[in-house]
């Protein structure tokens, strides 16, 4: 059976009250080593912190598990720490039935592995002890963003209404609230319509049957209604009766509907919020649209790159290979990682396929590598900065050097001296530091154009 059918299922056999958890059926109980059984697992700031065997036990402990996979040298784990916690203790007044762990990427290869993780933090959501098929979490990285996304999987993801006094008090919560009229509760909209409730996460999510309430709205159909405290206040979506609820169609009517029509600007408002407004609302249609056409779109679902809250980065796919030359190849998805890695003194050169100075200095990035190549705490690694983009700077030029030394700072030293083997060993031998006489920027040439006969970034000598 269609797991979206069991909220209806539900109903049918006389569940009451909020409902829509959601849940997804588990596969067979996973058998734990003798090791494990009784292992008490520690916890910080109400975070269960895991690691290959205890993941095991926390799985047949917790019917439901959120597991971020950080590294410790990360800017943006350390940054979603504080509001992860505060998920946590949010969860937890409210005695909602789910878990947070973590799990410190970096030292269990093993586990980053089986669940696919290239970059950090990375969230995945685990029910009923089946560790095959984790949700990757998508959401803000915000506690209430965090905790509203938990509770509309172990939780209600509507809320039943029967009477007007429900609907006000739902409207009194939200700034926006939507609420579905179905003359019909086993309908296949009516899950349809739950499905949509558990990502559209800025807005409440109710439905009734009850027919004083379809009067009390002036409706005589089944009708998705938008109720907003802006604009016209009020935006009806009557259902196809002959089509029946369409995901993609009722989607793009909440990103139209629920964008203020007039938004004023002044020093106090930043273009940067309206813009992430938006793009949350796409986000949302691109995210039902996907689910909606699940079997056709898996091929392009995992070549997709995850969101993490922040702005799109263009990115290549990490090659299978990509550690296996001398020069190891990096991408946006696998940079962090590997640059930032405190126990590496990581050498990376920035790129343009199409640029000549990078092609006459190959010959001696590739001879560095090949000399450093038994150095386990030295990496030599090249991106091509055309087809990957970076949180953390820029490239405008080409070759870009930047050396990326051992440690938890996550300094960052750019070179600009001679582009040799011996100069860049020196470099290196010195921990990114040059005599100054030995430290003079090259010259810089006029730009050379890109094959379109555009002129593109910079390239240096």
């Amino acid at each position: 059976m269609d797991d979206r059918f069991l909220p209806v299922l539900l109903l049918l056999l006389g569940v009451s009250g909020s409902w829509g958890q959601g849940e997804e059926p588990g596969g067979p109980p996973e058998v734990l080593s003798e090791e494990s059984i009784g292992e008490e697992v520690p916890e910080e700031d109400g975070i269960l912190v895991l690691n290959n065997q205890t993941l095991s036990l926390a799985l047949q402990e917790h019917s439901a598990l959120m597991v971020e996979f950080y590294a410790p040298w990360c800017g943006h784990c350390k940054a979603l720490a504080p509001e992860y916690s505060k998920a946590a203790a949010l969860l937890a007044a409210e005695s909602a039935a789910v878990t947070l762990a973590k799990v410190d990427g970096p030292a269990e290869p093993e586990l980053t592995k089986e669940f696919g993780v290239v970059g950090y933090p990375t969230l995945k959501f685990f029910q009923n002890g089946n560790r095959t098929n984790p949700e990757e979490y998508i959401g803000p990285k915000t506690a209430e963003g965090i905790a509203e996304w938990l509770r509309r999987r172990v939780g209600p993801s509507a809320t039943r209404l029967e009477d007007e006094e429900g609907v006000q008090a739902l409207m009194a919560k939200w700034d926006m609230v939507v609420i579905g009229f179905f003359q019909d509760l086993q309908e296949e909209d009516v899950a349809t319509f739950l499905a949509l409730a558990r990502d559209a996460l800025d807005m409440a999510f109710g439905f009734t049957d009850q027919p004083q309430l379809f009067e009390k709205f002036g409706l005589t159909k089944d009708t998705v209604v938008l109720f907003k405290k802006f604009d016209e206040g009020r935006a009806d979506f009557p259902v196809d009766k002959e089509a029946g609820l369409d995901l993609g169609d009722l989607s793009r009517f909440l990103i139209t509907h629920s964008m203020h029509l007039v938004t004023e600007f002044n020093s106090q408002t930043s273009p940067k919020i309206f813009a992430a407004r938006i793009l949350n609302h796409l986000l949302l249609f691109v995210n039902q649209t996907l689910a909606q056409h699940r079997e056709l779109l898996t091929g392009f679902r995992e070549a997709a790159p995850p969101f993490r809250g922040q702005h799109y980065l263009l990115s290549q796919e990490i090659p299978p290979d990509w550690d296996q030359r001398p020069v190891k190849t990096l991408v946006s998805k696998n940079f962090e990682q590997v640059a930032f890695d405190e126990t590496k003194n990581v050498f990376v050169k920035f790129y343009a396929p199409w640029c000549s100075h990078c092609k006459e200095m190959a010959p001696a990035w590739e001879a560095l590598a090949e000399k450093y190549r038994d150095r386990e705490d030295i990496v030599i690694a090249e991106m091509d900065a055309t087809a990957n983009e970076l949180e953390a700077f820029s490239v405008h030029g080409y070759p870009t050097l930047k050396f990326f030394p051992a440690g938890p700072d996550r300094k960052i030293i750019e070179y600009k001296s001679t582009r040799d083997l011996e100069t860049f060993s020196k470099f290196l031998d010195r921990g990114g530091d040059l005599p100054e006489e030995e430290s003079k920027e090259p010259a810089v040439s006029a730009p050379e154009a890109q094959p379109n006969s555009t002129l593109g970034p910079k390239e240096e000598l």
